[in-house]
């Protein structure tokens, strides 16, 4: 294993392959977004609701890019159970070579599953076929996360055409149910500890500050998400009959979320923290820019705009079971039930916020409504060491790739399996990287990879996987 107490001062020089790779790339490039687009036109949708089938179908696809590189000796599909033992997760793929003469080894992680595609009416092109407009190839998929997976499959490529027989170890996992929260990751994390055990870790899961600078992201919120039922009435009544004299559910759960949030739309909830990261310049209108903010709507919060979203925590109600608009009758409801998600601080026990929001939501239930909790995730944040060897050499590779220095930035969303890879391998650095822009809109509709940031962020990593293949130091 390398020392992780090496810092800025033992980046290795530019190595000689380095013009090789380019090469590589260059020449690789379309076939590399040719395989893209054969992976995003598998619908590997891995919530319950889907046919579990086209994920299999991707992880198979995924093992066969993995074999046809050459260099590993061992790349399977393999599984592991959830962590209640119920049933298994999804199929991910595990691919590995040994190090060799003490060389260090990198982990590639990424997810081939996606996020479910919504409505097509939505989308201005169809979600599972690619479809290049300009530079930007558009899917469900196309970004978050089979772009990552190529990222992966395109470097090495072109690392190893310019290395010929190198002595770097390299392991990959790529994940099948990131976007159904990872139920079976730890397991599998155990399961397969030798073949996955490195000194570095790429999580290729992220974005960048734009299309011209590339990020390290070293900041990512914690997750909270569970489901609320709120019941008033043990059976349903005509609404002008009983109206202003019995509460309905409706009502119940329009006044208590709304003690959700202050007046300014800041969270209000007691034992919610917030973390104290400093954050680069962002003003009103690139949030509008990049979030389609409508005219006269106004941003909600306080402080600066970033730490909002990097550092402070943040609650969103994603969805409500209760009668739809064409199905809405004269009746006092009797039960309404909502997804709650929310969104941690660094720095905050994602349980310990749980329990936090669920205390305010009992205090706050209007007209002695009953509360019952269901479906709770938990995900914790990550704080990234930006101390060690790996990342000063993720910004070598970076400068040299975008031609541009790479800036530190956080993340509003969630990675919560980081914190399992950092109990399972305790001595890895982990860089959390991604080929995403402010406008790739993961999980949602339009959903887009912007090409010239790919390329980018694949020939970075190439470059990287040369100065690991360059290091020599070893503890």
């Amino acid at each position: 294993m390398t020392d992780p107490r090496l810092t800025e001062s033992d980046v290795v020089p530019v190595p000689e392959t380095s013009d090789a790779i380019r090469a590589a790339v260059d020449a690789g490039f379309p076939a590399t977004v040719a395989d893209l687009a054969g992976l995003v036109r598998i619908p590997s949708v891995s919530w319950p609701a889907f046919d579990a089938t086209h994920v299999a179908e991707s992880a198979e696809a995924v093992a066969a890019l993995l074999r046809g590189t050459g260099v590993f000796d061992l790349v399977e599909v393999r599984r592991a159970a959830v962590e209640d033992g119920s049933e298994l997760g999804q199929p991910a793929v595990v691919a590995s070579r040994p190090a060799r003469n003490g060389r260090p080894t990198v982990l590639l992680y990424a997810h081939h599953d996606v996020q479910p595609p919504g409505k097509d009416e939505d989308w201005q092109t169809p979600p599972f076929e690619p479809t290049q407009r300009g530079d930007r190839l558009h899917g469900r998929g196309a970004a978050d996360d089979k772009a990552g997976v190529m990222a992966h499959v395109g470097a090495i490529r072109a690392f190893a055409e310019a290395s010929g027989d190198f002595d770097l170890g390299i392991a990959v996992f790529v994940e099948g149910e990131e976007e159904w929260a990872s139920r079976s990751f730890a397991n599998f994390l155990r399961e397969n500890r030798e073949l996955l055990t490195a000194d570095a870790i790429i999580v290729a899961d992220s974005g960048n500050w734009d299309l011209e600078t590339p990020a390290i992201t070293v900041a990512l919120r914690g997750a909270v998400a569970f489901n609320v039922r709120i019941d008033t009435l043990d059976h349903a009544s005509h609404s002008g009959m009983f109206g202003g004299a019995v509460p309905d559910a409706m009502l119940a759960a329009i006044r208590m979320l709304d003690t959700l949030w202050a007046p300014d739309g800041s969270v209000a909830v007691a034992g919610l923290r917030s973390a104290d990261l400093e954050t680069p310049a962002y003003d009103e209108d690139q949030l509008r820019r990049e979030t389609g903010l409508l005219d006269g709507v106004s941003p909600i919060g306080n402080g600066t705009i970033l730490s909002r979203i990097w550092a402070q925590p943040a609650v969103t109600i994603t969805g409500i079971d209760a009668p739809d608009v064409a199905n809405a009758s004269n009746t006092l409801v009797p039960g309404v039930r909502v997804r709650v998600s929310a969104r941690i601080a660094p720095g905050q026990d994602a349980d310990e916020a749980y329990e936090a929001i669920r205390a305010h939501l009992e205090a706050n239930a209007p007209f002695g409504a009953r509360l019952t909790f269901e479906d709770v995730d938990t995900g914790q944040a990550f704080l990234v060491d930006t101390s060690g060897w790996a990342v000063a050499e993720t910004r070598a590779a970076m400068a040299e790739g975008w031609g541009r220095e790479p800036v530190e930035i956080g993340v509003g969303g969630s990675i919560p399996f980081i914190a399992e890879l950092v109990e399972e391998f305790p001595g890895a650095q982990i860089l959390v990287t991604g080929v995403e822009d402010p406008d790739s809109r993961a999980h949602s509709p339009n959903e887009s990879l912007h090409l010239g940031v790919f390329k980018r962020a694949l020939l970075s990593e190439a470059l990287f996987l040369a100065r690991l293949e360059a290091r020599t130091t070893t503890s």
